[in-house]
C-alpha cells in the first residue's frame, strides 16, 4: 500500500540539506544532493521509495542503513544540476511535506550555518544550477560551512539539527551549543550586547583541549570561537 497524507507525520526533520553530500551517480558539478533526516529507520525506507518512484527526474534515492551521528536515518536524492533544479525541489518537498505534515520547509545550503526558508527565490539565489557556478562556490573560502570551520580542530564529528551544533571528541561525552551568530569577526563583535565574562575562564581552558587551537571567548553566556577573520557565536547547552 501507498504513502497517504500524513503517513510520516512527525518523522522528517523540517530542515533538509543541499549539495551537502557527495553524489554516487556522478560528479558534484553535475548532480545536486538532497539530504532528509528521518528519526525511524522504516520511516526513511519508506520516504526514500516514494521519493524514487514518484519523480522521473530523480536520479537516484537511498536511504542509510544505520543510524546516524546525529541519531537520525538520512534520506539521500539525486537530482541532474540544470536550470530546473529550483521547481525539481520545490515539487519533492510538495510530496514529503504532504507525508511529513510539514508546511514550512527550510534548507541548509552546503552545510552552512544559518537555514533559509524554502521557497523558489532563495533555491534560484542559493543553488548553482550550472558546473561553472558549483565549482566557483566550492572554491571560495567556505568558512561559512560548519564542518570547514571546525576542519582543523580535534573533533571526530560535527553534526548541526535546526539551531543546534553538536560537536563529538573521539573518547568524550559530546558537547551541544545553541547557534546564535556567524559572520566577520568585526561584525559580531558589534553585535554582541554582553561584556567579556571573566570568571568562566576554566571553561573556556576546557574548550581550547576540547575543540582545538582556536581563539575562544566568552561574553555573559555566549561563546565567540575565531577562525581566520570569521567568527561564531555559540550558547553550551550540554
Amino acid at each position: 500500500m501507498g504513502l497517504r497524507l500524513d503517513d510520516l507525520k512527525d518523522c522528517v526533520d523540517h530542515i533538509f540539506e543541499i549539495d551537502s553530500f557527495k553524489s554516487k551517480m556522478g560528479e558534484d558539478k553535475d548532480i545536486v544532493t538532497l539530504s532528509f533526516s528521518v528519526n525511524e529507520k522504516h520511516a526513511a525506507d519508506d520516504l526514500m521509495n516514494f521519493i524514487e518512484k514518484g519523480y522521473e527526474f530523480v536520479l537516484d534515492a537511498d536511504s542509510t542503513p544505520g543510524e546516524q551521528s546525529d541519531g537520525t536515518y538520512k534520506v539521500f536524492v539525486e537530482i541532474e544540476r540544470s536550470r530546473h533544479i529550483g521547481d525539481n525541489i520545490l515539487e519533492i518537498a510538495d510530496g514529503v511535506g504532504k507525508l511529513a505534515g510539514i508546511n514550512d520547509f527550510k534548507f541548509r545550503y552546503y552545510k552552512n550555518w544559518k537555514s533559509k526558508p524554502l521557497n523558489k527565490e532563495t533555491l534560484e539565489t542559493t543553488i548553482p544550477q550550472d558546473a561553472q557556478g558549483y565549482e566557483q562556490i566550492t572554491n571560495e573560502s567556505n568558512l561559512d560551512n560548519y564542518k570547514n570551520f571546525f576542519s582543523n580542530s580535534y573533533l571526530e564529528n560535527i553534526d548541526m539539527r535546526d539551531d543546534q551544533l553538536r560537536l563529538k571528541k573521539a573518547y568524550a561525552d559530546p558537547l551541544v551549543f545553541e547557534f546564535k551568530d556567524f559572520g566577520k569577526k568585526e561584525e559580531v563583535l558589534e553585535r554582541l550586547d554582553e561584556k567579556i565574562n571573566v570568571n568562566d575562564f576554566a571553561e573556556v581552558i576546557y574548550l581550547c583541549k576540547y575543540v582545538g587551537d582556536y581563539n575562544i571567548t566568552k561574553y555573559g553566556d555566549k561563546l565567540m570561537f575565531e577562525n581566520a577573520d570569521s567568527a561564531i557565536v555559540l550558547k553550551r547547552l550540554v
